[in-house]
């Protein structure tokens, strides 16, 4: 895909990887539109890219901006959904269990009212995680929705053919998730990442530039590239 002059809608957006992926898609000549719960809060976004409400949460919502955005060539979820449970699963609150799949229902929300409004010839992309394939300890809600993700993914592919859909799985990544400042930031990634191969979070433009070939690439679909330093081999 020539990715010039194509339209393309991020939810999540404005903030981390969404946001990387927003910035290197309007470098390359896309109509960005950046999706955000809030928009006034919006990180070191471009003059030339969009900026929408939306809650990925809200079906009606998600339906009304996909259908004002139609037609779609670019359409990409790496909307967080929230707060996610962390800890051992038997110790678990299970609401918070059940709030940390807030990711998956916007990401569901997102395709199922989006690939619609997508061109025959576009391409959908959603983001997991390492812990989907590779659960640490503490992990349990993060690769139960990473899982399902991916699970998604592989099984909508065939359903919107030719219209493409992949996910980008990342590891640890240094993004504004994590509250953390200064030293006690750098020591948390690098307690996070010291048995990975490449042992540093990673950056958001490095997922980005995943996505972006996602994007780029017309002979891949219903499939996973993992972005980890090495997370899976550790």
């Amino acid at each position: 895909m020539d990715i010039a002059g194509k339209k393309a809608v991020v939810f999540g957006g404005t903030s981390g990887i969404g946001l990387a992926t927003s910035q290197k898609l309007a470098e390359l000549g896309a109509k960005v539109i950046a999706v955000s719960r809030n928009p006034d809060r919006a990180g070191d976004v471009p003059s030339s890219i969009t900026l929408k409400k939306c809650d990925a949460l809200d079906r009606e919502s998600v339906a009304q901006l996909l259908a004002e955005c139609a037609p779609i060539d670019i359409l990409i979820s790496a909307a967080t959904g929230g707060p996610r449970a962390i800890g051992p699963f038997l110790e678990m609150d299970m609401d918070g269990y059940k709030a940390s799949f807030d990711k998956l229902w916007g990401y569901a929300n997102v395709l199922r009212f989006g690939a619609e409004h997508v061109v025959d010839d576009g391409t959908v992309v959603l983001v997991s995680g390492a812990p989907a394939r590779k659960c640490k300890p503490g992990q349990v809600s993060l690769s139960s929705v990473g899982g399902a993700v991916e699970s998604l993914v592989r099984a909508v592919a065939p359903e919107i053919a030719p219209k493409r859909l992949n996910v980008v799985s990342p590891g640890t990544i240094d993004t504004p998730m994590v509250p953390l400042e200064g030293e006690k930031r750098r020591e948390s990634y690098a307690n996070a990442t010291s048995k990975n191969l490449i042992p540093r979070a990673g950056k958001a433009e490095e997922v980005a530039q995943a996505i972006v070939f996602m994007v780029q690439n017309d002979f891949v679909t219903g499939t996973t590239i993992d972005v980890d330093g090495g997370w899976l081999l550790s």
